[in-house]
């Protein structure tokens, strides 16, 4: 004869099969496509050469406006970094300031292109 609680241990035994089982069946799959992506070919950019040896904090200023932080570049590196905000064609000027705020350099006044290059020094 089965003790009951040798019973009740078989019970447990078969149903936390069961639910193994049912836990390692198929599954139903939703499938999407990925969000689409920004589109970054219209957004202007400078090209910066940072030839420090610190890093630069990069602004832009648009004439007649205010000073936008745009991103940090490293020590002797070559980035290109959006300027989101400001429309193609407007006239704009660069800021770079060292981390340790002891050197600024600031660019000729042009108008914003698709791709701007300037350097530091």
């Amino acid at each position: 004869m089965i003790s009951p609680h040798r019973s009740t241990l078989v019970a447990v035994a078969l149903a936390a099969g069961l639910a193994v089982a049912t836990a390692c069946g198929p599954r139903q799959v939703e499938v999407r496509t990925a969000p689409p992506v920004a589109d970054t070919l219209g957004t202007p950019s400078v090209q910066l050469t940072n030839n420090l040896s610190q890093a630069v904090n990069v602004y832009v200023n648009v004439s007649g406006g205010t000073e936008l932080f745009l991103r940090q570049v490293p020590a002797n590196t070559v980035e290109k970094v959006p300027v989101n905000g400001v429309a193609s064609g407007s006239t704009v000027t660069f800021k770079a300031v060292t981390v340790d705020g002891s050197r600024t350099y600031q660019s000729r006044s042009a108008a914003l292109s698709p791709s701007f290059l300037w350097s530091v020094p």
